[in-house]
């Protein structure tokens, strides 16, 4: 009888994952999953985690033994060998790259083994199986479906393809997109195809930041990068062309410059005004947004004359010494991003801020005070709580940053005092339509 109820409890636990060399995974019915953050492990409970949406990705991490937690010892334990084998060989951690909407509460709990190599430029979300099914250690902030695999059949992206070359038969923009959608499966070139929600509008080669986590340039021997760079600068007419296409087959449509395929989109400034100028004589439906490093306050304010809705300004942290650690900027510091913002919002532009969480990091206790400060002194209008894409143990090691585990108040707790604190702020993960923005200021 004391087996049976045993066993009825131990089923409750969340349990820990873990993958064979052949990349089969399975679970321990008395090892306890675990989360990470700062190099800190936490016994994960029912209230840290939420049911693994089909679009997520679960990763083997090579060279990197899994970690639990015994309810027997009391003690944390990694696994250096797989207990399923018949032979001695090693097994592995399991993460979790959670689907568009979902932010990481707690990394991937694991031990690294001597020589591991940097992991790819992906976030690393702890996971378990839990209730018959796997669950990850999240949370979700943005439930439009704007990027979900279940809109974006791959016969009818295919066809739609084909159907815009002939549309668009001399515009390289749209070739270039071509790739982004059917090589690197980018979900926003494909909902242009599509005619969805928001249409990417790469622009520049070039960039004025050397961020460590950027996904279209690494330099030397670094991490590889997950989508290249576009190669030339389109002109105004055929970004133009592209947005008015959108804006026209869209009930309620987003076109943005700043791609993961391109580097600052400030650098070709100019530009970039004069295609805005294009779009605003012609239509004034939709939104034009322009995601950025937001390092040249002067163009921002030409932008948003010229007819800019909207920016979205991305940053790991609001403490300047660790944005410039990850960022490394060229020519700007911290404060040209503030005053960039501050030229929006004199002239009445929507601003989001592309908030890359690390967890450990961005609900720790200072960069959680810094935060309510920069959200009083900017007056922003949105906070996209977006996963920041780097190695969890490695970012860290590269900023510096050693946070006392009991200065970790939880992803989830910051989210949720922040919009307590701040009702008029937005929440999500996608840059907002008008009629979003409008329907949060009850317009």
């Amino acid at each position: 009888m004391t087996c049976d109820i045993t066993t009825i409890i131990m089923k409750e636990y969340p349990k820990l994952l873990i993958a064979d060399k052949n990349k089969e995974v399975y679970d321990l019915s008395n090892v306890e999953a675990v989360g990470m953050k700062g190099g800190e492990y936490f016994r994960l409970e029912a209230k840290d985690l939420v049911k693994l949406h089909p679009d997520s990705e679960l990763f083997l991490l090579p060279d990197r033994a899994p970690v639990g937690y015994d309810p027997e010892s009391g003690n944390f334990l990694s696994l250096d060998q797989n207990p399923f084998a018949e032979k001695k060989e090693p097994c592995y951690a399991v993460a979790a790259f959670l689907a568009p909407g979902f932010t990481v509460t707690h990394s991937a709990a694991y031990r690294e083994r001597p020589k591991a190599a940097i992991l790819p430029l992906f976030s690393y979300a702890a996971v378990c199986f839990y209730k018959g099914g796997f669950y990850a250690a999240g949370i979700r902030v943005d439930r439009e479906k704007r990027q979900e695999l279940s809109g974006m059949s791959a016969a009818r992206l295919e066809k739609k393809v084909k159907s815009f070359r002939k549309i668009f038969p001399k515009n390289r923009l749209v070739r270039h997109l071509e790739t982004c959608a059917l090589c690197y499966g980018c979900p926003a070139a494909k909902n242009f195809f599509l005619s969805r929600y928001e249409a990417p509008l790469p622009t520049s080669p070039v960039c004025n930041a050397r961020c460590i986590g950027c996904i279209s340039h690494q330099p030397g021997k670094g991490c590889s990068v997950t989508q290249p760079r576009i190669k030339f600068i389109p002109t105004p007419e055929e970004i133009a062309e592209v947005a008015l296409f959108h804006i026209k087959e869209v009930k309620d449509p987003v076109v943005s410059f700043g791609q993961g395929c391109e580097g600052e989109p400030l650098m070709v400034g100019e530009v970039l005004i004069q295609a805005v100028r294009l779009i605003r004589k012609a239509t004034t439906k939709g939104i034009i947004n322009l995601n950025t490093n937001a390092s040249k306050p002067n163009l921002i304010g030409k932008l948003f004359d010229a007819g800019l809705d909207s920016i979205r300004v991305s940053a790991n942290s609001v403490q300047s010494k660790y944005y410039a650690a990850y960022y490394m900027p060229k020519g700007y510091s911290f404060k040209d991003v503030k005053a960039s913002i501050k030229e929006a919002k004199k002239r009445d532009g929507f601003v989001s801020v592309n908030y890359l969480a690390m967890p450990g990091f961005t609900d720790s206790a200072g960069e959680v005070k810094t935060l309510k400060k920069f959200i009083d002194e900017t007056d922003i209008d949105m906070i996209q709580w977006r996963n920041l894409n780097y190695d969890p143990v490695r970012y860290f090691k590269k900023l510096h940053i050693k946070t006392p585990k009991q200065d970790m108040i939880g992803m989830d707790v910051l989210i949720n005092i922040i919009h307590k604190e701040y009702p008029r702020l937005m929440k999500g993960y996608f840059n907002p339509s008008k009629v979003r923005i409008h329907r949060k200021q009850g317009k």
